[in-house]
């Protein structure tokens, strides 16, 4: 069968044929699936599906974290014809109940522990049937349905970088070209792939999708921002995990801390944002991975649609890391407005064709027609990202920046990821964000930037100073931001992006009246944990001599207060107790 005319199903049930004992999925208490166990059960639940009266095309809901149940749930819905539509734990509920509103899914999918979770059990209409991931393989035949490459397998929401969320319908082609002759990644039948994204962020769909279409295993390990960064590379050893996605700003944090984080694996890849050169030099200088990969793709263009091999000699001169070359079957156009190529080093929009392009948003068919259209003359369909880009002498291709991030400022159009780039060119920051704050005569450019180790003892207005200094040779004044945040930790969203929005948070004057008692507890945690006389609530934990070995002691001993816990990065983060505490909702347990 030609790659073009496989789908999903037909990738992993060419396994189940070739090595029905070998391992397809795994976690970290030691349980594991055969390929054979796997597609038995995954047979079960698409039985079941279909006695809920699933068919194919439907679209059906799943809420759960990486784990083997989710895998199971993953290929049990493809096998009753269906197309899966991974939800977001993290996602606030009015986002939870709009996406869930507009998807209309038939049926939810959780595991047995999800399904009694009040954060999931809670949040879900109770008028949507929810089954649970099978433990055991039934008597029921798991129905026969004939699927096309053109079938959607997933529906994937997403915010982009404007607007309310969408839904992009990703069909089997899109997937099986990703994972198909994966040359910038060639897993193989010895490969285990560490699962650890939120399944609503795509990433997943590489986490699963390209161990199980080659004889691998994926396996679900602990996100990095729930571990102590040596407890977290010490579970990757005991997992022998050969393969790891991370988002670029979770691979940026490790590289500054542990850059000799990732030599126990084969490969290595990072995307979501700009990658910072730096860093990636940083960690070949360690102890480096078998290879260091850049991915670039929007959820449109199904996780990856061009990738950069960062070698040291690749890597020797550069300060704005490539987006590197496109991938198997996909093409990339840079285009003027009028969808008309523009010559090699001049910057236009990224256009993505191929295989790869996603069938559309759901429910939206004027934004479809909109992002998604066809080159003139009779041209290829092609997704435009709004990424603005170039292609280098090299052949490689430079994203720039967005056409939708430029701002107007005192009269002046500012593309803020060009300020960030001259900003990280000083070698004063290990990371920046350039943001446009405020309206009209209030409006300002404000630098959130989080020290090198080498600037890390200047006060809070002593590397503003330099940054102002070195960028005066390089910009002119409307460019260079009024304002410098001085961060302590980059907070991260719940795909692991730097959260931006969070970050302008920080700028807000005054805050919400604090529970007085959360304020007290959380003095009186970090007092025990840090082992110190006493806690002001205007204290800083890191200043205390917090790190993030101690801020996950306090988030186990707070969590079980709470009715939303904390991520240890919140606890680094925070400005000081009382800050923290104003976002304290206590659960009523017992304190």
């Amino acid at each position: 069968m030609r790659s073009e005319e496989h789908t999903v199903l037909s990738l992993v049930r060419d396994q189940v044929a070739l090595r029905p004992g070998a391992v397809a999925a795994g976690d970290a208490t030691g349980r594991v699936l055969t390929y054979r166990e796997l597609w038995d059960l995954a047979g079960t639940l698409a039985a079941g599906l279909a006695a809920h009266g699933v068919r194919r095309g439907d679209l059906v809901a799943v809420g759960m974290d990486p784990s083997i149940d989710l895998v199971v749930a993953f290929l049990g819905i493809l096998r009753a014809g269906a197309a899966y539509l991974p939800l977001d734990n993290r996602a606030p509920d009015d986002r939870l109940a709009a996406v869930l509103d507009e998807a209309a899914p038939g049926v939810a999918v959780c595991s047995a522990q999800d399904a009694t979770e009040p954060r999931w059990a809670a949040r879900l209409p109770a008028d949507l049937p929810l089954l649970t991931v099978p433990t055991e393989v039934g008597t029921a035949t798991a129905p026969e349905v004939g699927i096309t490459p053109e079938d959607p397998a997933y529906v994937a929401y997403t915010s982009g970088s404007t607007g309310r969320a969408k839904g992009v319908i990703v069909p089997h082609r899109a997937v099986v070209r990703l994972v198909t002759g994966a040359d910038y990644c060639p897993v193989g039948p010895d490969d285990r792939v560490a699962g650890l994204s939120n399944p609503a962020f795509d990433a997943t769909t590489f986490e699963v999708w390209a161990p199980l279409a080659v004889g691998g295993a994926v396996v679900a390990v602990p996100s990095p921002v729930r571990l102590p960064i040596d407890e977290w590379v010490a579970a990757l050893a005991a997992l022998s995990i050969t393969t790891l996605f991370l988002t670029t700003s979770l691979f940026h944090s490790i590289a500054r801390e542990r850059p000799a984080a990732f030599r126990n694996l084969r490969f290595l890849v990072v995307g979501g944002e700009q990658l910072d050169a730096e860093m990636v030099r940083r960690v070949l200088d360690a102890d480096p991975p078998g290879r260091i990969v850049n991915g670039y793709g929007p959820t449109e263009t199904t996780t990856f649609a061009a990738a950069l091999a960062c070698s040291a000699e690749v890597m020797r001169d550069v300060r704005r890391t490539p987006i590197g070359f496109p991938l198997q079957n996909t093409t990339l156009h840079v285009l003027d407005d009028e969808l008309r190529p523009v010559l090699d080093g001049e910057t236009g929009e990224l256009c993505v064709g191929g295989p790869a392009v996603a069938l559309g948003y759901l429910a939206r068919p004027e934004l479809t027609a909109e992002r998604f259209v066809d080159l003139p003359d009779g041209g290829e369909r092609v997704y435009r990202t709004g990424d603005l880009a170039r292609r280098l002498p090299t052949g490689a291709y430079e994203v720039l920046g967005r056409n939708d991030r430029q701002v107007k400022l005192r009269g002046f159009r500012i593309e803020p990821a060009g300020v960030e780039q001259v900003v990280a060119g000083t070698g004063l920051v290990d990371a920046v964000f350039v943001e446009k704050v405020g309206d009209g005569a209030l409006a300002t450019l404000v630098g959130f930037v989080l020290p090198t180790a080498d600037t890390a003892g200047d006060t809070a207005d002593d590397l503003p100073i330099r940054l102002r200094a070195r960028l005066a040779d390089e910009l002119p004044d409307y460019m260079i931001p009024g304002r410098w945040v001085v961060l302590s930790e980059v907070p991260l969203g719940p795909t692991g992006k730097a959260d931006r929005n969070r970050l302008i948070a920080q700028l807000a004057t005054g805050n919400p009246p604090v529970e007085d008692s959360a304020v007290d507890d959380l003095c009186r945690i970090w007092q025990e944990v840090l082992r110190i006389p006493r806690v002001d609530p205007q204290d800083n934990f890191l200043d205390l001599g917090g790190n993030s070995l101690l801020a996950v002691q306090v988030v186990s001993r707070l969590n079980p207060m709470l009715v939303d816990g904390v991520e240890p990065w919140e606890i680094l983060v925070a400005e000081s107790a009382a800050e923290l505490g104003a976002r304290l909702r206590y659960s009523g347990a017992e304190r």
